[in-house]
């Protein structure tokens, strides 16, 4: 596969999560395919690598949950070889009616047309402050 075909890959992936196709995100990913979100797992509870099941019960507890769903937007993205970094933007209401509007870097790893690995870097202080603090 190539860089424009592994960019494609990435706007399937925020497509899917826009839509609230979680099953639809996580068969995206490779049978051995991870997720990692930064953060510390002792403070930010989602944190951390989580495999496609752990993923889709995370993306199901997060995203459908919430009344207008998440728009996840992409800023920019630029490949090579089978490495993706996109800049998005995620837009949503979550169920308490708090506004999660966070800033993220994805390093996304495409082998085969599937998705090996994601490096998800976002501001942990607004997901806590929106998701987590009372």
């Amino acid at each position: 596969m190539g860089i424009e075909d592994n960019k494609i890959v990435v706007r399937r992936l925020m497509d899917r999560l826009t839509a609230g196709d979680t099953k639809g995100a996580v068969d995206l990913l490779s049978d051995d395919g991870r997720w990692w979100v930064g953060g510390k797992a002792d403070l930010f509870p989602v944190a951390g690598y989580k495999n496609k099941t752990e993923l889709r019960a995370l993306l199901d507890d997060l995203i459908l949950p919430m009344p207008n769903g998440l728009s996840m937007t992409i800023k920019s993205m630029i490949a090579e070889g089978d490495r993706v970094a996109a800049e998005v933007e995620s837009y949503g209401e979550a169920p308490n009616g708090r506004l999660y509007n966070n800033e993220y870097h994805f390093l996304i790893i495409v082998r085969d047309g599937l998705i090996f690995e994601v490096r998800e870097y976002l501001d942990t202080m607004h997901g806590f402050d929106v998701f987590v603090r009372p």
